[in-house]
């Protein structure tokens, strides 16, 4: 190149510098679309909407199958429209009785809104079979933290023969009075079926009852469990 030609090849040069375009790593990025429509600012977390109870549920139809115990399916009969009724018309859910297999089978359909539904109905049938009267096992579908809890007296206390007969009759008392006892100072629902027994409450109160009942099968007497029930009873009324 020529030094006549050089201080051209400069002002060029300068001239390309000064159009220059500079492109950052912002401009570069391809947007990519939103799931679903936010009204939200670029800087902000987009939003969704919650889940219907029908979007959640799966496609395919959950079912439960609880068996009948033989001494339950006689009033089983008797009971039935009291134990179809809360499932199909509250719970919005299919049930059947099985005679063949003395199974109860309960299913979802399209109707149904609750994704729990099936487990409430399976669980109020399961105390119906324990024992438990439709009246009380209806508390489990109206509330949440109601349990179902069995144990037998072999589990505190090994006995057999009249042993075991006499602790059944301290667990019951004269008319049943230790047994209601129990209930309305623990807020619970027993039930003595031979050597097994069933209670249904929430969690503190069927420990509570549980505590007494075996006290009362180890052997203590029903006027030292009446005192510490009624101590019981009277903290239980100051916390509410």
């Amino acid at each position: 190149m020529s030094l006549a030609e050089q201080p051209a090849a400069v002002t060029a040069a300068t001239a390309m510098d000064e159009d220059e375009v500079v492109i950052t790593a912002d401009q570069l990025a391809v947007p990519t679309p939103s799931a679903a429509p936010s009204t939200s600012t670029p800087g902000d977390k987009p939003v969704f909407g919650p889940l219907s109870a029908k979007e959640l549920q799966d496609k395919r139809k959950e079912q439960r199958r609880v068996r009948v115990p033989p001494h339950r399916f006689s009033p089983l009969k008797r009971d039935w429209l009291k134990i179809y009724s809360p499932i199909v018309e509250h719970l919005k859910l299919q049930i059947r009785m099985n005679p063949k297999s003395r199974m109860i089978e309960i299913r979802t359909c399209e109707e149904t809104e609750d994704a729990g539904a099936v487990q409430k109905a399976a669980d109020f049938v399961r105390a119906y079979c324990l024992g438990f009267s439709p009246e009380d096992s209806l508390a489990l579908l109206r509330m949440e933290d109601l349990f179902l809890d069995s144990f037998e007296i072999k589990d505190v206390k090994t006995l057999n023969g009249d042993h075991m007969s006499r602790a059944i009759g301290r667990l019951a008392g004269k008319d049943g009075k230790t047994k209601y006892t129990i209930e309305n100072a623990t807020k619970t629902r027993i039930v003595l079926a031979d050597s097994k027994i069933h209670l249904m409450g929430t969690y503190q109160n069927i420990k509570i009852a549980k505590n007494a009942i075996s006290s009362l099968i180890m052997g203590s007497p029903p006027g030292k469990i009446y005192a510490n029930l009624r101590t019981i009873a009277s903290r239980m009324k100051g916390r509410v």
